[in-house]
């Protein structure tokens, strides 16, 4: 990577790396009503600073991002002028930074990416490749554009009016790219570019990737490509919010008695005891089986149970079927005569 690609956050806030959280905070503070785009109507320069300065303050003001955020600066040094390709990856402390291509791609997953400018206007083409060539389409923003929000306790109201060339793009990935992250190569134009998308990306996810937007005919300045992750429908697997869901069918005599049953998991099958009386369309709850999230760990896998009596009974089984029903004393409609109009 070469050293312009890694941004010194202390640097932009004018701060030093031993600064306090409040003496970050103040610096902060100072710089976003400088360069805030109320304050600088239709001044590129000073919105594109004020996106940089949101941007090392939403990192350097948290602990934990602000920790691995150093860890990366010090592998950076080691590094070099570019990144090892292969073989073992600079091990700090406990966390292989050498998985990252270049600063954004550490950037958008340390801030997770969720969220952004909403584009709205023209389409430009530009194609997608992963072994093989997809068409895609891309949508310039000529409303505002995007930046870091929050500042109201500043007295400032929403980031800027003005106009953008920011532009989105729709990315299709499987649900085992989506799971374990995954590199693209996209053509844009004649440039080809490759963007790593981090493992957890879900449905509507967005990620950003600097200065590959549209260019602005009046200033000349690049804005940024945002990529919306869509996912390929799975046969088993299906996502909701954090938690990925499944459906298992079960038989009568499982629902009834109660069973031990296997369940697929991103992981591997899982052991899964049923209940005595289990309901069709009752959920499982597999804890810290389900999707990575942004903050670490894994969401839940849900388990539905559906279930499913035989189409084809054998003679022996029909007999036991019919004796069940002869002596059967639970009628699950008894509460069904009193319901009127």
């Amino acid at each position: 990577m070469a050293a312009t690609d890694f941004k010194d956050y202390y640097a932009i806030l004018g701060v030093s790396k031993t600064a306090t959280p409040e003496e970050i905070k103040q610096a902060f503070r100072k710089l976003a009503r400088k360069y805030h785009p109320d304050v600088n109507p239709n001044n590129k320069q000073a919105e594109a600073r004020f996106k940089e300065v949101s941007e090392a303050y939403e990192v350097v003001s948290d602990p934990d991002k602000r920790k691995k955020y150093d860890q990366f600066g010090q592998y950076w040094k080691q590094a070099g002028e570019g990144f090892p390709s292969g073989g073992v990856g600079v091990d700090m402390g406990g966390f292989d930074f050498s998985q990252y291509g270049n600063f954004d791609e550490f950037i958008n997953e340390l801030l997770g990416r969720f969220g952004g400018a909403t584009p709205r206007g023209g389409r430009q083409s530009y194609s997608q490749n992963n072994y093989s060539s997809q068409n895609y389409s891309y949508r310039t923003s000529t409303g505002a554009p995007s930046g870091f929000s929050g500042f109201n306790d500043y007295g400032f109201g929403d980031a800027g009016t003005g106009t953008s060339q920011d532009s989105e793009a729709a990315i299709t990935l499987t649900f085992a790219e989506a799971f374990n992250g995954v590199q693209k190569r996209f053509s844009l134009g004649n440039e080809t570019i490759d963007v790593r998308i981090p493992s957890g990306a879900k449905p509507g996810t967005r990620l950003r990737v600097r200065g590959k937007g549209q260019i602005n005919p009046m200033t000349q300045q690049r804005g940024d490509l945002y990529l919306k992750v869509e996912l390929q429908p799975h046969s088993f697997f299906q996502m909701e919010g954090d938690n990925l869901m499944c459906e298992v069918p079960i038989t009568p005599d499982e629902a009834t008695l109660g069973a031990s049953i296997d369940v697929p998991t991103p992981d591997g099958s899982v052991n899964v005891k049923l209940p005595a009386g289990v309901r069709s369309g009752q959920s499982l709850r597999l804890r810290g089986k389900g999707w990575p999230l942004a903050k670490g760990g894994r969401g839940d896998q849900l388990v539905k149970v559906a279930i499913a009596p035989p189409k084809d009974l054998s003679q022996q089984e029909r007999e036991y079927y019919e004796k069940i029903r002869a002596i059967r004393t639970y009628n699950p409609r008894s509460h069904l005569h009193q319901v009127k109009l």
